[in-house]
Protein backbone atom coordinates (compact mmCIF):
# COMPACT_ATOMS: atom_id res chain seq x y z
CA UNK A 1 0.00 0.00 0.00
CA UNK A 2 1.44 3.36 -1.07
CA UNK A 3 0.53 6.31 1.15
CA UNK A 4 2.36 9.63 1.31
CA UNK A 5 2.79 10.24 5.02
CA UNK A 6 4.35 12.94 7.17
CA UNK A 7 4.71 12.72 10.93
CA UNK A 8 4.61 15.37 13.67
CA UNK A 9 5.68 14.41 17.19
CA UNK A 10 8.06 15.37 19.95
CA UNK A 11 8.10 13.29 23.12
CA UNK A 12 9.09 9.69 23.82
CA UNK A 13 5.44 8.61 23.51
CA UNK A 14 5.61 9.35 19.77
CA UNK A 15 8.74 7.30 19.02
CA UNK A 16 7.19 3.81 18.58
CA UNK A 17 4.63 5.21 16.11
CA UNK A 18 7.34 7.06 14.20
CA UNK A 19 9.40 3.88 13.98
CA UNK A 20 6.60 1.63 12.76
CA UNK A 21 5.24 4.13 10.24
CA UNK A 22 8.68 4.66 8.74
CA UNK A 23 9.16 0.92 8.40
CA UNK A 24 5.66 0.09 7.14
CA UNK A 25 4.85 3.00 4.83
CA UNK A 26 7.81 5.35 4.66
CA UNK A 27 7.74 8.99 5.77
CA UNK A 28 8.39 11.95 3.49
CA UNK A 29 8.94 14.37 6.40
CA UNK A 30 9.16 14.44 10.21
CA UNK A 31 8.20 17.62 12.07
CA UNK A 32 9.27 18.06 15.68
CA UNK A 33 9.85 20.82 18.24
CA UNK A 34 13.14 22.75 18.47
CA UNK A 35 15.87 21.55 20.83
CA UNK A 36 15.30 22.80 24.40
CA UNK A 37 17.55 23.37 27.43
CA UNK A 38 17.37 20.38 29.79
CA UNK A 39 19.30 18.58 32.53
CA UNK A 40 22.23 19.72 34.65
CA UNK A 41 23.73 22.87 33.16
CA UNK A 42 20.73 23.15 30.79
CA UNK A 43 22.44 22.20 27.52
CA UNK A 44 20.29 22.24 24.37
CA UNK A 45 18.76 18.76 24.16
CA UNK A 46 17.07 17.25 21.10
CA UNK A 47 13.57 15.81 21.53
CA UNK A 48 13.29 12.01 21.36
CA UNK A 49 11.53 12.15 17.98
CA UNK A 50 14.45 14.07 16.46
CA UNK A 51 16.94 11.50 17.74
CA UNK A 52 14.91 8.63 16.28
CA UNK A 53 14.30 10.40 12.95
CA UNK A 54 18.02 11.03 12.56
CA UNK A 55 18.78 7.42 13.42
CA UNK A 56 16.37 6.33 10.68
CA UNK A 57 17.75 8.85 8.17
CA UNK A 58 14.42 10.65 7.74
CA UNK A 59 14.05 14.25 6.49
CA UNK A 60 13.43 16.49 9.49
CA UNK A 61 12.32 20.04 10.30
CA UNK A 62 12.08 21.75 13.72
CA UNK A 63 9.96 24.88 13.28
CA UNK A 64 8.96 27.14 16.16
CA UNK A 65 5.46 26.89 14.68
CA UNK A 66 4.15 24.27 12.30
CA UNK A 67 1.60 26.87 11.19
CA UNK A 68 4.23 29.30 9.87
CA UNK A 69 3.78 30.09 6.18
CA UNK A 70 7.09 28.52 5.09
CA UNK A 71 6.26 25.27 6.88
CA UNK A 72 2.78 25.19 5.40
CA UNK A 73 4.26 25.61 1.93
CA UNK A 74 6.77 22.83 2.59
CA UNK A 75 3.95 20.50 3.62
CA UNK A 76 1.86 21.55 0.62
CA UNK A 77 4.68 20.70 -1.75
CA UNK A 78 4.75 17.13 -0.43
CA UNK A 79 1.27 16.30 -1.79
CA UNK A 80 0.41 14.43 1.41
CA UNK A 81 -2.24 11.77 1.82
CA UNK A 82 -2.02 11.92 5.62
CA UNK A 83 -0.27 13.75 8.45
CA UNK A 84 0.04 11.65 11.62
CA UNK A 85 0.43 13.56 14.90
CA UNK A 86 1.49 12.14 18.29
CA UNK A 87 2.47 14.10 21.40
CA UNK A 88 3.60 17.00 19.22
CA UNK A 89 2.88 19.93 21.54
CA UNK A 90 1.57 22.42 18.97
CA UNK A 91 -1.98 23.01 17.77
CA UNK A 92 -2.53 22.66 14.05
CA UNK A 93 -4.40 25.51 12.39
CA UNK A 94 -6.78 25.18 9.39
CA UNK A 95 -4.00 25.92 6.90
CA UNK A 96 -2.26 22.70 7.97
CA UNK A 97 -5.36 20.63 8.79
CA UNK A 98 -6.71 21.07 5.25
CA UNK A 99 -3.54 19.98 3.40
CA UNK A 100 -3.51 16.14 3.47
CA UNK A 101 -6.02 14.36 1.25
CA UNK A 102 -7.13 12.06 4.08
CA UNK A 103 -6.74 14.66 6.83
CA UNK A 104 -4.57 14.86 9.95
CA UNK A 105 -4.80 12.00 12.44
CA UNK A 106 -3.77 12.13 16.10
CA UNK A 107 -2.72 9.29 18.42
CA UNK A 108 -4.08 10.12 21.89
CA UNK A 109 -3.38 8.21 25.11
CA UNK A 110 -6.93 7.95 26.44
CA UNK A 111 -10.36 6.65 25.54
CA UNK A 112 -11.82 9.85 24.15
CA UNK A 113 -13.91 11.78 25.02
CA UNK A 114 -12.33 11.02 28.42
CA UNK A 115 -9.18 12.94 29.28
CA UNK A 116 -8.84 15.48 26.52
CA UNK A 117 -5.69 17.54 26.94
CA UNK A 118 -1.97 17.42 27.63
CA UNK A 119 -1.74 14.85 30.46
CA UNK A 120 -4.30 12.07 29.89
CA UNK A 121 -2.22 9.24 31.36
CA UNK A 122 -1.40 11.08 34.56
CA UNK A 123 -4.96 12.21 35.23
CA UNK A 124 -6.43 8.77 34.53
CA UNK A 125 -4.22 7.34 37.28
CA UNK A 126 -4.67 10.27 39.68
CA UNK A 127 -8.44 9.90 39.41
CA UNK A 128 -8.32 6.19 40.10
CA UNK A 129 -9.35 4.84 36.71
CA UNK A 130 -8.92 1.09 36.25
CA UNK A 131 -9.00 1.21 32.46
CA UNK A 132 -7.69 3.51 29.75
CA UNK A 133 -6.47 3.07 26.20
CA UNK A 134 -5.47 4.73 22.96
CA UNK A 135 -7.61 6.60 20.45
CA UNK A 136 -6.86 7.61 16.89
CA UNK A 137 -9.01 10.47 15.66
CA UNK A 138 -9.16 13.02 12.88
CA UNK A 139 -7.94 16.39 14.08
CA UNK A 140 -10.14 19.46 13.96
CA UNK A 141 -9.66 22.91 15.49
CA UNK A 142 -10.81 21.80 18.97
CA UNK A 143 -8.79 20.25 21.81
CA UNK A 144 -8.99 16.51 21.06
CA UNK A 145 -12.57 16.85 19.83
CA UNK A 146 -12.35 15.42 16.31
CA UNK A 147 -14.20 12.30 15.10
CA UNK A 148 -12.89 8.99 16.42
CA UNK A 149 -11.35 6.45 14.07
CA UNK A 150 -10.19 3.54 16.25
CA UNK A 151 -9.82 2.79 19.96
CA UNK A 152 -8.14 0.06 21.97
CA UNK A 153 -8.47 -0.50 25.72
CA UNK A 154 -5.93 -1.54 28.34
CA UNK A 155 -6.19 -2.18 32.08
CA UNK A 156 -4.42 0.10 34.54
CA UNK A 157 -2.57 -1.95 37.16
CA UNK A 158 -2.98 -0.92 40.82
CA UNK A 159 0.69 0.10 41.04
CA UNK A 160 1.30 1.39 37.51
CA UNK A 161 3.06 4.75 37.35
CA UNK A 162 2.29 7.28 34.64
CA UNK A 163 5.66 6.62 33.04
CA UNK A 164 5.17 2.87 32.94
CA UNK A 165 1.62 3.10 31.61
CA UNK A 166 2.54 5.68 28.98
CA UNK A 167 5.27 3.40 27.65
CA UNK A 168 2.72 0.60 27.18
CA UNK A 169 0.25 2.96 25.54
CA UNK A 170 2.93 4.22 23.17
CA UNK A 171 3.46 0.69 21.84
CA UNK A 172 -0.30 0.17 21.62
CA UNK A 173 -0.65 3.45 19.74
CA UNK A 174 1.97 2.33 17.23
CA UNK A 175 -0.09 -0.78 16.49
CA UNK A 176 -3.32 1.20 16.25
CA UNK A 177 -1.98 3.83 13.86
CA UNK A 178 -1.02 1.15 11.34
CA UNK A 179 -4.60 -0.14 11.32
CA UNK A 180 -5.84 3.45 11.09
CA UNK A 181 -3.68 4.37 8.10
CA UNK A 182 -4.62 1.18 6.28
CA UNK A 183 -8.32 1.73 6.98
CA UNK A 184 -8.29 5.33 5.79
CA UNK A 185 -6.25 4.54 2.70
CA UNK A 186 -8.57 1.68 1.71
CA UNK A 187 -11.73 3.64 2.50
CA UNK A 188 -12.95 1.03 4.99
CA UNK A 189 -12.68 3.21 8.11
CA UNK A 190 -15.48 5.66 8.89
CA UNK A 191 -14.95 8.42 11.51
CA UNK A 192 -17.48 8.56 14.35
CA UNK A 193 -18.24 12.01 15.86
CA UNK A 194 -17.40 12.54 19.52
CA UNK A 195 -20.00 13.80 21.98
CA UNK A 196 -19.36 17.43 22.92
CA UNK A 197 -18.95 16.66 26.62
CA UNK A 198 -15.63 15.21 27.79
CA UNK A 199 -13.21 14.92 30.71
CA UNK A 200 -10.29 17.35 30.71
CA UNK A 201 -6.67 16.42 31.45
CA UNK A 202 -4.77 19.71 31.68
CA UNK A 203 -1.00 20.07 31.86
CA UNK A 204 0.41 19.21 35.28
CA UNK A 205 2.36 21.73 37.36
CA UNK A 206 4.72 21.18 40.29
CA UNK A 207 2.06 22.07 42.85
CA UNK A 208 -0.13 19.24 41.54
CA UNK A 209 2.32 16.79 43.13
CA UNK A 210 2.00 18.08 46.70
CA UNK A 211 0.82 15.33 49.04
CA UNK A 212 -2.03 16.18 51.38
CA UNK A 213 -1.83 13.63 54.15
CA UNK A 214 -5.44 14.13 55.26
CA UNK A 215 -6.57 12.55 51.98
CA UNK A 216 -7.59 8.89 51.87
CA UNK A 217 -4.75 6.39 51.47
CA UNK A 218 -5.78 5.26 48.01
CA UNK A 219 -6.08 8.83 46.77
CA UNK A 220 -2.53 9.64 47.89
CA UNK A 221 -1.23 6.40 46.35
CA UNK A 222 -2.87 7.34 43.04
CA UNK A 223 -1.35 10.82 43.19
CA UNK A 224 2.14 9.39 43.67
CA UNK A 225 1.66 6.98 40.75
CA UNK A 226 0.10 9.57 38.46
CA UNK A 227 2.80 12.19 39.00
CA UNK A 228 5.70 9.76 38.48
CA UNK A 229 7.87 10.80 36.68
CA UNK A 230 6.46 14.33 36.24
CA UNK A 231 6.06 16.54 38.19
CA UNK A 232 6.70 14.09 41.04
CA UNK A 233 4.88 13.78 44.37
CA UNK A 234 6.48 15.59 47.29
CA UNK A 235 6.11 16.42 50.95
CA UNK A 236 8.25 18.03 53.68
CA UNK A 237 9.88 16.72 56.85
CA UNK A 238 10.50 19.90 58.79
CA UNK A 239 11.95 22.32 56.25
CA UNK A 240 13.37 19.58 54.03
CA UNK A 241 11.51 18.70 50.81
CA UNK A 242 11.15 14.98 50.15
CA UNK A 243 10.07 13.47 46.84
CA UNK A 244 7.97 10.33 47.06
CA UNK A 245 8.45 7.99 44.10
CA UNK A 246 6.62 4.79 45.10
CA UNK A 247 4.12 3.84 47.77
CA UNK A 248 1.96 0.94 48.91
CA UNK A 249 -1.41 1.19 50.68
CA UNK A 250 -1.44 -0.56 54.05
CA UNK A 251 -4.48 -2.65 54.77
CA UNK A 252 -5.92 -2.00 58.20
CA UNK A 253 -3.53 0.87 58.80
CA UNK A 254 -3.97 3.04 61.87
CA UNK A 255 -6.26 6.03 61.61
CA UNK A 256 -5.81 7.25 65.21
CA UNK A 257 -2.78 9.47 64.49
CA UNK A 258 -2.63 12.90 62.94
CA UNK A 259 -2.27 12.63 59.14
CA UNK A 260 1.38 12.79 58.11
CA UNK A 261 2.65 11.21 61.34
CA UNK A 262 5.38 8.60 60.86
CA UNK A 263 4.37 5.39 62.59
CA UNK A 264 6.80 3.93 65.17
CA UNK A 265 8.39 1.24 62.98
CA UNK A 266 12.10 0.77 62.20
CA UNK A 267 11.74 -1.58 59.24
CA UNK A 268 9.05 0.17 57.14
CA UNK A 269 8.28 3.83 56.52
CA UNK A 270 4.57 4.00 57.33
CA UNK A 271 2.72 7.32 57.40
CA UNK A 272 -0.74 8.04 58.79
CA UNK A 273 -3.30 9.27 56.26
CA UNK A 274 -6.85 10.52 56.48
CA UNK A 275 -8.23 7.00 56.73
CA UNK A 276 -5.31 4.70 57.56
CA UNK A 277 -1.66 4.42 56.56
CA UNK A 278 0.56 4.44 53.49
CA UNK A 279 3.98 2.82 53.15
CA UNK A 280 6.61 4.92 51.38
CA UNK A 281 8.74 2.50 49.37
CA UNK A 282 11.05 4.90 47.51
CA UNK A 283 11.79 8.48 48.55
CA UNK A 284 14.35 11.13 47.70
CA UNK A 285 15.32 13.88 50.13
CA UNK A 286 16.35 17.15 48.46
CA UNK A 287 19.92 16.94 47.19
CA UNK A 288 20.18 13.18 47.77
CA UNK A 289 19.81 9.97 45.82
CA UNK A 290 16.63 7.92 45.73
CA UNK A 291 16.52 5.50 48.66
CA UNK A 292 14.25 2.93 50.23
CA UNK A 293 11.76 3.97 52.86
CA UNK A 294 13.63 1.89 55.40
CA UNK A 295 16.93 3.69 54.70
CA UNK A 296 15.21 7.06 54.95
CA UNK A 297 13.58 6.06 58.22
CA UNK A 298 16.90 5.01 59.74
CA UNK A 299 18.86 7.96 58.41
CA UNK A 300 16.55 10.96 58.61
CA UNK A 301 13.94 10.34 61.30
CA UNK A 302 15.38 11.26 64.70
CA UNK A 303 12.43 11.40 67.08
CA UNK A 304 9.20 9.48 67.61
CA UNK A 305 6.06 11.00 66.17
CA UNK A 306 7.68 13.12 63.46
CA UNK A 307 5.27 14.32 60.82
CA UNK A 308 5.40 14.98 57.11
CA UNK A 309 3.63 18.17 56.06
Amino acid sequence: MTVRLAFAGTSRFAVPALRVLARRFGLVLVVTQPDRPAGRGLPLTPPPVKEEAQRLGLPLVQPRSVNASDVVERLRSLDLDLLVVAAFGQLLRPAVLSLPRLGCVNIHASLLPKYRGAAPVAWAIIRGEEETGVTTFRLDEGMDTGPILLQRKVAIGPNDTAGELEARLAELGAELIVDTVEGLASGTLAPVPQPPEGTLAPKLHREDGRIRWDWETRRIHNLVRGTNPWPGAYTHLGERPVKVHRTRPVEGGRADLLPGTILPRRDRLLVATGDGALELLEVQPAGCRTMSGRDFLNGYCRTAGERFA
